[in-house]
This record gives structure tokens, C-alpha cells and sequence, in this order.
């Protein structure tokens, strides 16, 4: 798939998430402060919905049982530090917000 524009970054919110679809995958974004992350939006746990979770800082927690991720890693801080969710390089240029996905 490569590099996709997803968003302009001042649709982006700071400390919001926001859900995108890249061609089958779902990614969910998440600004702290200036920086914009990208991970997989499905819970490694039962499949939650990561977007319509709670980002406290750079920690993503689901909302059906509370797992928590680093949104800089995609790797689960707790309860199964072994867990985690895809982490997607991200590029901002000239205001517009790109990432890779793929190969």
C-alpha cells in the first residue's frame, strides 16, 4: 500500500482520537500535542473499537475492558505486556498528514 494522505492536521484535535480506513485497514490517529500516531484501531484483547476509547497523554485505553496501549508503539502496557496492536510510521508535511501502511 505504501505512504496515504490521511487527514490534514488541523482536523486533527490534540489529546482526540480520530478513526481512518486505509484500503481494509482501520487506523486510528491520535495527536499529542503536535505529533499525530498512528496505530491499528482493533484491541489485541476481544476486538474493541481503540477509536472510541480514552487517550490520556500517549496511552490509549480500550473502552470495552480497559486495556491500555502506547500510542507511539502499538505495544500493550497492561494487563498483557506481550500484547499489541500495529504502529504506523507518520509523516506531516506542509500540514497535511500521511501515513504507511504496508508494504
Amino acid at each position: 500500500m505504501g505512504e496515504v494522505r490521511v487527514a490534514r492536521l488541523d482536523e486533527l484535535p490534540a489529546g482526540q482520537l480520530t478513526r481512518v480506513d486505509v484500503n481494509d485497514v482501520r487506523v486510528v490517529l491520535a495527536r499529542v500535542g503536535d505529533t499525530v500516531y498512528a496505530c491499528g484501531d482493533t484491541c489485541a484483547h476481544q476486538g474493541g473499537p481503540l477509536s472510541q476509547g480514552r487517550l490520556s497523554g500517549t496511552r490509549l485505553a480500550c473502552p470495552w475492558h480497559g486495556w491500555m496501549y502506547d500510542v507511539r508503539t502499538g505495544q500493550c502496557l497492561m494487563p498483557a505486556r506481550n500484547a499489541r496492536v500495529p504502529s504506523y510510521p507518520v509523516r506531516v508535511d506542509a500540514g497535511e498528514v500521511w501515513i504507511t501502511v504496508g508494504g
